[in-house]
């Protein structure tokens, strides 16, 4: 395993849309293993391969619960209830955080390291994350949806 560079906002590349994978195999293990040692070295929540300069749709997200390090490939959204407003950061925008408008509870499908289908549910912090993460999948940036920010760290 190995600690990966994470892009900074300003990097093109983040506002770029990620293919979805179609292999599951080593190479797509390593990344998974990359980004998780990443995520953890870095002390975040979560990580989405666009962010280490991979245009695949990969996230890791662990919010430090008992369901552990989640691995999601090709994740999608599939239903949203209620809302919240939370401050979020972002691994990209180091030292920056501001509110943002998220749904309360997020249903999400993806497929895990070996391609079996998964369907996850989360509230608060996870739905955020599951939000925050397949944004950066498609090129979204949660500077795009904040509206407030917090005082610089």
């Amino acid at each position: 395993m190995a600690v990966l560079d994470i892009l900074q906002f300003g990097d093109e590349t983040l506002r770029r849309k990620s293919e979805e994978v179609t292999e599951f195999n080593e190479e797509l293990w390593e990344l998974l293993d990359d980004m998780a040692e990443t995520m953890y070295e870095a002390g975040g929540v979560g990580l989405a391969a666009p962010q280490v300069g991979v245009l695949k749709r990969v996230v890791v997200i662990d919010t430090d619960d008992d369901r552990g390090l989640m691995e999601l490939v090709n994740p999608v959204i599939v239903a949203i209830r209620g809302k919240q407003r939370e401050p979020e950061g972002c691994l990209s925008y180091p030292g920056k955080s501001g509110y943002v408008v998220r749904p309360a509870k997020v249903k999400l499908k993806a497929q895990d390291r070996y391609g079996k289908r998964r369907v996850y549910v989360g509230s608060g912090l996870l739905a955020r994350a599951f939000c925050h993460e397949t944004d950066h999948l498609n090129g979204i940036l949660y500077s795009d949806k904040v509206d407030e920010w917090e005082e610089d760290e």
